[in-house]
């Protein structure tokens, strides 16, 4: 009696070994978004896309760090699928002089190929840096530009997220095109620099066009009269190896193309920093509103 236990014991035990190399060997591919909101909505909206059209399990990698934490890992085979864009690839990656929209786009392909990975055509909207301050502050002092701001900007304090700060289409060349000389300049998270200028604690903030909080706060967004920053239109980026493996997934993948303009990507972003709404939900409920899938 007790061998027939023990035979029954290790069948069981085999059994259960068996099972999870069956769910470790399921297909999945792994999408991964930096450290704010929108990169994570915009890897919900793909990943959850896929998981409707086919039968490969998302695994979701979020809130890793800045582009650059998140491009390594890219190329170092650790993700398979992640938003980016144009303008940090073209500069911040491969330290190439950015063109207009479309010569960005097509060197964004050219360079990101060499490293064995595909760029598909842009969600639709161009989230670039800006400069915003107090609405009535802007107002007082005729305010409309980066190169009226230049006048004045010794006299505010800047608040800034910390890779704006250091990379090389960020702070220094544009203090260098415009002239700027800020009193200051405080590196913070994104998410706290609007509660930052809101109680006062900084004066002005690098913020993107695309910024949900923008809808809440008393905030004129400055124009970039000089056109120093250059465009930086959201995309996927997929390894070639993954298309190859899962090739379904580019068809799917280009139904995203010029399904989000700035101020979509805007609202969404704002239901999940103001509203505080899950980012999966919100997600789906983009997916669901474009036609893009159903749900029961």
């Amino acid at each position: 009696m007790r061998k027939k236990l023990t035979s029954l014991l290790l069948i069981a035990i085999v059994t259960s070994m068996l099972s999870g190399c069956i769910l470790i060997e399921k297909e999945s591919l792994t999408l991964g978004s930096r450290n704010n909101t929108e990169s994570i909505i915009l890897s919900h909206v793909m990943g959850q896309l896929i998981e409707h059209k086919t039968d490969i399990k998302v695994i979701y990698k979020e809130n890793l760090g800045g582009s650059n934490v998140v491009w390594n890992a890219m190329l170092n085979g650790n993700l398979d699928v992640i938003p980016d864009y144009t303008g940090t690839i073209v500069v911040t990656y491969y330290h190439e002089e950015p063109g207009t929209a479309d010569e960005t786009l097509e060197a964004t392909r050219r360079l990101v190929a060499e490293d064995g990975i595909i760029a598909f055509n842009t969600f639709g909207f161009n989230n670039t840096y800006t400069l915003a301050l107090d609405e009535s502050k802007a107002e007082e002092l005729g305010i409309v530009t980066f190169s009226d701001f230049a006048a004045y900007s010794e006299d505010f304090t800047l608040g800034a997220v910390f890779e704006f700060i250091d990379r090389p289409d960020g702070l220094p060349g544009f203090k260098k095109e415009y002239g700027l000389e800020f009193k200051d300049v405080k590196g913070m998270d994104h998410g706290i620099m609007y509660r930052s200028i809101n109680a006062g604690e900084v004066d002005v903030i690098n913020s993107y066009t695309t910024d949900g909080q923008l809808q809440e706060f008393d905030l004129r967004v400055l124009e970039d009269d000089k056109s120093y920053f250059p465009p930086y239109h959201a995309l996927p980026l997929v390894r070639e190896e993954t298309l190859k493996e899962y090739p379904e997934i580019e068809e799917i993948l280009k139904q995203l193309e010029g399904m989000i303009d700035e101020e979509a990507m805007q609202k969404m972003n704002a239901k999940v920093d103001n509203d505080g709404m899950m980012v999966e939900r919100v997600a789906e409920e983009f997916l669901v509103e474009s036609g893009l899938i159903e749900v029961e």
